[in-house]
């Protein structure tokens, strides 16, 4: 399916909309009008399902796994992200805005990043478009993901530090939206979650969503019939890309938030259980906020994860109890992640992390088809990996 029969006026039910700067509006409207015109252009489709062929990798393989479903009580299957090209789902939105960047005739890319691997999904699509690209990302989150803002700057990307704030995620956001507000006519901001003002939700689950569609032919093909879908959320890309196409079937959809150091610790990314409704770059959604209506600051280890908002659809889907969400604590995704290392022979991102130790304690009887998003490899995160302690039996 697509979105748009969930979308009136901009929203997903009370959440999403278009809360932007008058100057800008003129860029939402072409955008609008440029996607929908691109999805339903056969030409633009084979182009960029061509690219996700012959430059992603696509189609990613839905491996069994094995030792994992042995320690889990369960059939565990993982939906290989970790395997396209520049090592995560986000190449998948990254190429396909790109694409449509310069259909509507933009010069420059910019992007916002956390983990890095957006950024790198964007610089490497620029590269390939022969387009400038400028990556916003925290000055924190240059330190702990220093090897992505190294293949950013070889790809040719101008990578900038955000300084303000928590120097994370939020703030890398921030900086962008400046950037674009002060340059809108000749520049594309190519967000990397599904999150933002009305369309780049939707864009960006439409954009990913090859990967419920490459799900639901291996399924179909192994004559499987998945009970669950799992996947991280932080603004939720990956999570809308394996869902959407099952929106309206009964399987149920499982988003795990980064809990931080604890949901009641005050240093959590749990945003759908400890948020509220509120406004957050361009969008009503479920963000962290004091009483006075502030944006708290986001913690988890992982930088994918480390933000005070969620996308709008996964706002909606929690709201009407069709999106089932928990959260995971940063040292069990640590502890996942390594767990993982060892017994399927995957080093997977943090931000997978946290689904899969959701999926060691979960409470299964045993007969459920479980499918994970194993949204992207862990390379970039070794340091925390490598100061971790080994894993628990």
């Amino acid at each position: 399916m697509t979105l748009h029969p969930l979308i009136q006026n901009g929203y997903y039910g009370q959440f999403g909309g278009q809360f932007i700067p008058e100057m800008l509006r003129r860029n939402f409207v072409d955008l609008e009008q440029a996607f929908d015109e691109a999805w339903q252009d056969p030409t633009f489709q084979s182009e960029y399902r061509a690219l996700l062929r012959d430059f992603v990798g696509r189609p990613t393989p839905l491996q069994r796994a094995d030792r994992w479903s042995e320690r889990c009580g369960v059939q565990v299957l993982f939906k290989r992200e970790d395997l396209a090209h520049t090592g995560a789902h986000k190449i998948n939105n990254a190429i396909g805005q790109v694409l449509l960047a310069r259909r509507m005739g933009k010069r420059h890319i910019i992007a916002e990043t956390g983990a890095g691997q957006h950024g790198v999904a964007t610089a490497t699509a620029c590269a390939w478009a022969g387009m400038p690209c400028t990556v916003f990302m925290g000055a924190e989150d240059m330190e702990r993901q220093k090897p992505n803002v190294d293949r950013m700057r070889l790809l040719g990307a101008e990578v900038r530090a955000a300084r303000t704030g928590s120097q994370t995620l939020k703030d890398a956001t921030n900086e962008a939206m400046r950037y674009w507000i002060a340059h809108p006519q000749d520049t594309h901001y190519v967000i990397g979650s599904a999150v933002g003002p009305h369309p780049y939700p939707m864009m960006v689950a439409e954009f990913h969503g090859i990967i419920g569609e490459e799900t639901r032919t291996a399924c179909r093909e192994a004559n499987l019939t998945p009970t669950h879908l799992v996947a991280c959320l932080g603004g939720g890309s990956n999570a809308l890309g394996l869902f959407l196409p099952y929106l309206e079937e009964e399987v149920e959809l499982v988003g795990i938030e980064a809990g931080g150091q604890g949901v009641d610790s005050g240093r959590t990314a749990a945003t759908l259980e400890k948020g509220s409704p509120g406004i957050l770059h361009g969008a009503k959604t479920m963000i962290l906020q004091d009483s006075e209506g502030q944006i708290e600051e986001a913690h988890s280890i992982s930088a994918g994860l480390d933000y005070p908002g969620i996308g709008p659809l996964h706002a909606h889907l929690a709201s009407t109890g069709r999106l089932r969400t928990s959260a995971v604590n940063d040292e069990d995704a640590l502890q996942a992640g390594l767990l993982c290392t060892r017994t399927e022979g995957i080093l997977p991102a943090l931000e997978t992390a946290h689904a899969l130790a959701w999926t060691l304690r979960a409470d299964w009887t045993g007969d459920e088809v479980v499918i994970l998003n194993l949204s992207g490899r862990g390379d970039k995160d070794l340091m925390s990996y490598t100061h971790t302690s080994h894993p628990h039996d």
